[in-house]
């Protein structure tokens, strides 16, 4: 994670940055009144930006798609809930990146092998998934929605535009954005992983993985966690999608 803070001193990284968050909210606005949920959630084609900047721009692709989202919050859903999308945004553009470069080498093409492509749906679909739940998981601890109406829609919402227009973006634009020297490793070039970090690396994608199927399972079936523990409400929410959430940023950390 030490190029969360590096990238910071490097003003391309700083500008991508800008970018990113600038075409977020460009595509954010224009649907903004097409509430799914009104003042909470709505139909976000946007949502493929996140995952074509994190695989692109790396860190700054991450804080493009938090800041682009608080941006785009004051057009109509600024709340309490906007530090949870902050949070849950954020994870949609660093998942991405750091769990391709896990799995394949980072050179997207239309005839890449399959491998690479199974690699690059894994990590948009993860960091889709892991959005939506960290949001959900929040709203419904503040009391603004309830975590089964909106981690569905964000993760559905997510899930579509991310896994159909984000390759095809991503795939577009990837020769022309290497060529100007504004691929994320280029910029902030890291060192060959070990096989220990490698090793490291898959474990902490298994963990946010596992995550991911918890907060969405047991949040959305929280009925083995009530038979056992009797809770009810929030404290239900909690104690059944907490621990998933717990281990989405868990195993986020641990990739190296």
């Amino acid at each position: 994670m030490s190029e969360l803070g590096k990238m910071w001193s490097n003003t391309r990284m700083v500008v991508l940055t800008a970018v990113s968050a600038a075409l977020y909210v460009a595509l954010l606005i224009p649907f903004k009144f097409i509430p799914v949920i009104p003042g909470l959630a709505e139909l976000r084609p946007a949502a493929a930006i996140p995952p074509v900047c994190s695989l692109l721009f790396g860190p700054a692709g991450a804080f493009g798609a938090a800041f682009g989202n608080l941006i785009g919050d004051f057009f109509g859903t600024l709340g309490p809930g906007s530090f949870f999308g902050f949070i849950g945004n954020f994870l949609y553009g660093y998942i991405p990146y750091k769990v391709y470069r896990g799995l394949a080498e980072e050179n997207f093409q239309w005839k890449m092998a399959i491998k690479n492509w199974l690699a690059l749906e894994l990590a948009i679909a993860l960091g889709a998934c892991s959005c939506g739940a960290v949001i959900g998981f929040g709203l419904e601890l503040i009391g603004l929605a309830p975590f089964k109406a909106l981690a569905n829609w964000i993760c559905f919402n997510n899930l579509v535009f991310g896994l159909t227009l984000g390759p095809l973006i991503l795939l577009s634009v990837f020769s022309y954005i290497k060529a100007a020297g504004l691929f994320h490793l280029e910029l902030l070039p890291q060192k060959t992983q070990s096989r220990a970090q490698k090793i490291l690396s898959l474990a902490g994608i298994i963990i946010l993985g596992l995550g991911v199927c918890l907060a969405l399972g047991l949040g959305n079936f929280p009925g083995p966690v009530q038979q056992s523990l009797h809770l009810t409400g929030k404290a239900l929410t909690a104690a059944s999608a907490g621990p998933g959430i717990l281990l989405i940023i868990f195993g986020s950390i641990m990739i190296k």
